[in-house]
């Protein structure tokens, strides 16, 4: 009588901390480069930057269109976790959205659109995914301003997210930095705007991320 045999469970390769923060290290510079100097800034400076060399990069990043998308995608996960900050806080519904937008700021999400270039895969699945998790996150922010009777009902999603964009930063590469000082400043003014009851009407409809995606105005 033979005893039946399982074949023993295949181990799970995974990838080493060190080639994890290796990564890390490379979204973020280029994250930092892109924002300073624009989409086409040589990949070799970003590898410097990130203190690894180039082997390591494209090891990671096959080419400048994946390295472009890994940092689009993670200025939209941060962003989402701003929005998701705005949910877990209580109290005041405003507040929270006020909060979200001063950190979405943060994040220079101005610089996406340059960075998106015509050859980018703007449907690809991972940019898909991110950004409908924004967008839901950002609706539900203020959704509960409105619900509070805080937020003027007749702006979208859209609306607020390509006025933070045109607000927060100068476009990538512009060498204006001074304007940084500014910036906290005129979301406030335009945080006001927002408030309810609407001092005016708005012209036109509620804008959508959707709308913003067909005209190019954003990732």
């Amino acid at each position: 009588m033979t005893t039946a045999t399982h074949p023993a469970p295949r181990k799970v390769t995974r990838p080493r901390a060190d080639a994890l923060r290796n990564r890390e290290r490379i979204v973020t510079a280029a994250r930092e480069m892109f924002t300073e100097h624009g989409p086409d800034v040589p990949l070799d400076e970003i590898a410097r930057r990130a203190g690894v060399g180039n082997a390591t990069l494209y090891r990671n990043f096959s080419d400048r269109d994946a390295l472009v998308r890994e940092v689009v995608c993670s200025v939209m996960d941060r962003t989402a976790e701003a929005a998701e900050g705005a949910l877990a806080e209580t109290g005041d519904a405003f507040a929270a959205l006020e909060h979200f937008v001063h950190a979405c700021a943060d994040e220079r999400i101005s610089a996406l659109c340059p960075m998106v270039s015509s050859t980018f895969d703007r449907h690809h699945p991972d940019l898909e995914a991110s950004r409908e998790r924004v967008e839901s996150l950002v609706k539900e922010v203020m959704g509960r301003a409105v619900t509070a009777g805080q937020l003027r009902s007749d702006v979208g999603v859209g609306d607020l997210m390509i006025a933070v964009a045109q607000l927060s930063r100068p476009p990538a590469g512009t060498g204006c930095p001074q304007g940084d000082r500014f910036v906290h400043r005129h979301l406030q003014l335009l945080l006001d705007g927002l408030r309810a009851p609407a001092r005016s009407v708005l012209p036109g409809t509620a804008v959508t991320v959707g709308e913003l995606r067909q005209c190019g105005t954003a990732a």
